[in-house]
């Protein structure tokens, strides 16, 4: 799979530059995984300039820039990269059999539900801002603070421990990586393994 690279927006690069898209492939859906969560991490820290920048800078170009990334990534492929971990990850965990790999299902979903919460506080806001509309520089960095503290320890939770756990079950499964990976892909629309040449 071909890498992309998103150029930022005119006029983000200097204060707050913009993203660039993950380089692994549908065949290793684990390690896919691993790439949203630094696509993930690079997010985060964009709101976190963003937040900082609309104090001291106010909504100019640069920050409605930031806010439509930051609002891209978090609408459009962080919910697909949840559900990639609710179908295929935590079921693994869930079927383990191991008591303390279920408690930790239990905490990622939990987890997941207070993300959801705290983006729907956060996305009417950059939204808002992506169009050049008025906001409340300290609404948004207490929404945007409460964003960040929902995803406090979950990357590491399922860096560390989720993922390894679940890729060492899939292993003992014949084809769960491959069907985990073409079910991946065909919910984003890509045709996998790629046909022709």
């Amino acid at each position: 799979m071909a890498t992309r690279t998103a150029r930022p927006p005119a006029g983000a690069a200097a204060a707050l530059p913009g993203l660039h898209a993950p380089a692994a492939g549908f065949d290793e859906p684990f390690a896919l995984l691993d790439a949203c969560h630094d696509r993930v991490r690079r997010s985060l820290a964009l709101l976190g300039r963003l937040a900082a920048h609309l104090r001291q800078r106010g909504a100019d170009a640069a920050a409605r820039d930031a806010a439509q990334d930051v609002l891209r990534y978090f609408s459009q492929a962080a919910p697909a990269h949840h559900e990639d971990e609710e179908r295929h990850v935590l079921p693994l965990l869930q079927a383990s059999g191991d008591p303390a790999l279920q408690v930790l299902a239990r905490r990622l979903l939990d987890d997941h539900a207070d993300i959801r919460r705290a983006w729907s506080a956060l996305e009417p806001q950059l939204r808002a801002l992506a169009t050049g509309l008025a906001v409340d520089a300290e609404a948004m960095h207490v929404a945007a603070a409460d964003f960040l503290r929902a995803h406090d320890g979950h990357l590491e939770r399922e860096d560390g421990l989720a993922f390894p756990a679940a890729a060492r079950l899939a292993a003992a499964q014949p084809g769960q990586r491959a069907a985990m990976g073409r079910e991946m892909a065909a919910r984003r629309g890509v045709a996998w393994p790629p046909t022709g040449g």
